[in-house]
């Protein structure tokens, strides 16, 4: 019982020294990188900590509502008239998805299950649900994905900030008045939402059900609150120290060949999503460093905070990462049984 709390409480110490250090410093996403990097290391070490239970749950319900004030109807119409930029986004993720399958089973010595739903970027949760479903060994799935969204979370934004790609984003929240009554009943419709989309055991269900209704509100005109800077930032904090926390070193040191390939499989697949954003902004006439976040193969939630504090294409960014992990998430699957049809059907040497 002690330690429920103890373990916790220091974690969140911690998070908090990495983010204070790093707003000082002046590094990207001070508090989402810090409290991450905090948690990480401190867990090499040997330290007792844990991540706060809902913690990660109750920051993508503030991030999912703070997003959802860009939505405008002017930008849900702009948004909508790029639908096919989105979708052929995550048309790629896709195949990528089944490149970095390929290059995990030829190298770092699993199953073509196990490297297939650890190669898909739909979700940590989702793809270790799938995986297991079909018989895929669900800690390589786990450490894979969690490897995934850490290396974009840190590289993406630190490269983003060294080519000076922030601050040129047109788009503003619907309203920039905080009132802690609309405040209070913008975060209830977002945990309602979220608890909403959980029991119907849809992917990413407090980030995309927070979403939602403040998507629906902001179009209809109906201007609750702004989002404050601290609670946003606290947000950020839980989601970096629930991401540090998913690091088990035992694991690292009991296989890192797996590692150091799926390391190298998620390098390469950001180095080939950002040259196929520069091709999208390209053809679709946008922003480059827009259409760069918006193709990245990390976790929805925190591709849009990297979009929000750089203050780049909020919600394009936003809806794109939105439609790569549903269009993922529901097709994976079946793209799977299917594939594993054919291969059985094809003559063996």
């Amino acid at each position: 019982m002690k330690r429920a709390f103890a373990a916790p409480l220091k974690a969140l110490f911690a998070c908090a020294a990495g983010g204070a250090l790093c707003q000082v410093l002046h590094t990207p996403l001070p508090w989402m990188i810090g409290p991450l990097l905090a948690m990480a290391i401190l867990k090499f070490r040997g330290v007792d900590l844990a991540a706060p239970a809902g913690g990660r749950e109750a920051g993508q319900v503030i991030i999912g509502s703070a997003l959802g004030l860009y939505f405008t109807s002017v930008v849900a119409h702009e948004v909508l008239a790029s639908w096919y930029l989105l979708v052929a986004a995550a048309v790629f993720a896709t195949t990528l998805a089944y490149g970095g399958a390929f290059f995990l089973w030829r190298f770092a010595g699993v199953d073509r299950t196990t490297a297939f739903f650890a190669s898909v970027p739909g979700g940590a949760a989702e793809m270790s649900n799938l995986g297991e479903r079909y018989g895929a060994k669900i800690d390589r799935i786990v450490v894979a994905q969690s490897l995934r969204i850490v290396f974009v979370v840190v590289l993406v934004p630190v490269a983003m900030t060294l080519l000076d790609s922030h601050g040129s984003d047109i788009y503003q929240p619907s309203t920039q008045a905080v009132d802690l009554r609309g405040l209070l009943m913008l975060i209830a419709c977002g945990a309602a939402g979220g608890l909403a989309m959980r029991v119907l055991r849809m992917p990413s269900p407090w980030f995309l059900g927070a979403l939602a209704p403040a998507i629906a509100l902001t179009v209809q005109e109906v201007h609750l609150s702004a989002m404050p800077g601290p609670l946003s930032n606290l947000a950020q904090l839980l989601i970096g120290c629930s991401l540090g926390a998913r690091f088990d070193p035992r694991f690292l040191r009991s296989a890192p060949r797996f590692v150091l390939v799926v390391s190298a499989s998620i390098l390469g697949a950001i180095c080939v999503s950002a040259l196929f954003g520069v091709l999208l902004a390209k053809f679709g006439g946008l922003s480059l460093p827009t259409m760069v976040l918006a193709t990245a193969p990390g976790g929805v939630a925190e591709m849009c905070i990297t979009a929000k504090v750089l203050q780049l294409g909020v919600p394009l960014v936003t809806a794109a990462q939105v439609t790569r992990v549903i269009i993922l998430v529901t097709t994976t699957g079946p793209l799977f049984r299917l594939a594993r049809h054919i291969t059985a059907r094809l003559p063996s040497r």
